[in-house]
């Protein structure tokens, strides 16, 4: 059984600055260093105070647009470094360095009343009461203007073993365990158990997965769904760009890139031409080799197809298992055929075909930039979006893209960027082959990569990580723990468990930390004990 589990970023020099979010009664603390006057960033968060370190370079870096959150972490030793992200009004942070997602939880817990948030979709309830207003929700991030001194010691790997050590020997972890945890401001490993040796990681291969996509297209990069007109034939080519994002609903808000809209468009430009009635079919030729997931049918995860519509999903839903259609691209091609058809463009029924290099384009529709597509799969823990981004890779280097050809690609952009790959096997984009291998050094490695300010593509891969309590695969956990402190990836398949992400401890230090576990019979007892160690790093004043 297999349980489911923005742009370019600025630069910043190598100074710590710490993230936390914290919303549970519990203290995380803000601590900045800028040039007088100090500025403040401060909303209460529930009964107690959330605290937000940072420690930048002697001056304010003012948000660029508005609606905005930079933040920085660095290394002064190890040049790793979290550079200045700047998230735009379509990203996850507001002006108020409150992540939406965040926002939305917060408002959905602290009542009524406030203002309106934008969205015509109220997950508060607030919508069955009539068209009132979201509730308004404080800021999750807090920053306080306390001075640098309170963060000047360091974490000890003694007492860092001392408080992980006997967590970690909990028998609901299976016969093997492994872990790192890492100092991202320093680069220092400050706990190592087994970490060269190679288990199967789960769904924290997405982390993987969406490094090596950001790594060989970029964060700005968009997937592109088309239409072509076939000359002198009347066949109109329903293009698949690989896109795994593209939805044929009527209320997306999102901003994914929408069939209907496309149907619309191809109609307009077929009417200008004269033609309303048509021959339709569907290429789905950029990717190659098998579609089906060497796990078989599986409501996890969809056949793997350049075309398909809300990835295939048989109800409404956005992520999760669900039965998906036996044909994703048949299907999208026909939903397509319909909104043609109420445009006014009568169809045949649609069928597979190659558009030529002679045919003419008529319309096209394209995702969300990279970095928002990464993000989703990573909240999400996104099967399809993932091995979608693991074809997408190989795409983009000239590479075959199937099972085989993906996880080629992602070794060799990660092979690229010098990171620690012995063991490392990748024979999917998803981690719901359990034949990946994975260690926790390249877990960690990975996420402090992602935070280095050589390459501020990476930063996706951490704003998009669930965040405990909040958002994902981790809104339902750490309700008792260290909620909006942990930021993690979350892994799960029969006798495994895993759990990868970064933390911000008692100090205020960003530590990137990386739990792999084999053989576990009690899913539900491992998972409490991941998240035992997560929050224990949360509350370790180590120094």
């Amino acid at each position: 059984m297999v349980v489911p589990e923005l742009r370019p970023w600025q630069a910043a020099r190598p100074h710590v600055v710490r993230i936390a979010g914290a919303v549970r009664p519990r203290l995380v603390r803000a601590v900045t260093a800028v040039k007088p006057p100090l500025v403040r960033v401060a909303t209460a968060v529930r009964p107690r105070v959330a605290r937000l370190t940072q420690a930048v370079k002697p001056q304010v870096t003012r948000p660029v647009r508005p609606k905005t959150w930079q933040y920085t972490a660095g290394a002064a030793t190890a040049g790793l470094a979290l550079a200045a992200v700047v998230v735009s009004a379509a990203g996850p942070w507001d002006a108020t360095g409150q992540r939406t997602a965040e926002r939305d939880r917060a408002a959905a817990l602290d009542g009524t009343g406030g203002t309106d948030h934008g969205r015509k979709s109220d997950t508060s309830g607030t919508r069955a009461r009539g068209p009132r207003p979201a509730p308004s929700a404080p800021s999750v991030l807090t920053g306080l203007t306390v001075g640098v001194t309170a963060v000047q010691s360091k974490p000890g790997a003694k007492s860092v073993a001392d408080v992980l050590d006997p967590l970690l020997d909990d028998q609901a972890l299976g016969s093997r365990h492994t872990a790192v945890v890492v100092d991202l401001g320093t680069g220092r490993r400050l706990y190592g158990t087994g970490a060269d040796d190679a288990l199967t990681p789960a769904s924290t291969t997405k982390i993987a997965t969406a490094v090596a996509a950001l790594s060989a297209m970029g964060a700005d990069h968009r997937f592109t769904t088309r239409t072509a007109l076939e000359p002198g034939t009347k066949e109109v080519v329903l293009v698949g760009g690989g896109d795994p994002t593209l939805t044929a609903r009527a209320d997306d808000e999102e901003g994914w890139a929408s069939l209907r809209a496309l149907a619309a468009d191809t109609a307009a430009a077929l009417k200008k031409r004269g033609l309303r009635q048509v021959t339709l079919s569907y290429d789905t030729t950029l990717y190659a080799g098998p579609a089906q997931h060497p796990i078989g049918v599986n409501d996890n995860i969809a056949q793997v197809s350049a075309l398909m519509a809300d990835e295939g999903r048989t109800d409404d839903s956005t992520h999760g298992p669900v039965p998906r259609v036996a044909d994703p691209a048949a299907d999208a091609a026909r939903r397509f055929g319909e909104f043609l058809n109420s445009a006014g463009i009568a169809t045949t029924s649609p069928g597979l075909s190659k558009a030529s290099g002679r045919a003419e384009s008529l319309a096209t529709v394209s995702s969300p930039p990279l970095s928002a597509v990464v993000e989703r799969m990573l909240t999400n823990s996104d099967n399809d979006i993932a091995e979608a981004l693991a074809r997408q890779t190989a795409v983009a280097t000239s590479g075959r893209a199937d099972f085989a050809g993906g996880g080629k690609a992602i070794r060799a952009q990660l092979q690229k960027l010098a990171l620690p790959l012995a063991g490392a096997e990748f024979k999917d984009g998803s981690g719901l082959n359990r034949d990946d291998r994975l260690t926790a050094n390249l877990l960690t490695a990975l996420l402090v990569k992602a935070g280095d300010p050589a390459h501020p593509e990476l930063r996706p891969v951490l704003t998009g990580l669930p965040v405990a309590g909040f958002t994902g695969t981790l809104s339902a956990r750490y309700s008792d723990g260290a909620a909006g402190v942990v930021r993690a990836k979350t892994g799960t398949l029969t006798g495994v468990n895993t759990l990868a992400g970064t933390v911000v401890d008692e100090d205020g230090r960003l530590l990137a930390f990386a739990f792999l576990t084999a053989d576990t019979t009690d899913p539900a007892a491992a998972q409490s004990a991941l998240d035992r160690t997560a929050t224990a790093l949360a509350a370790c004043g180590c120094g």
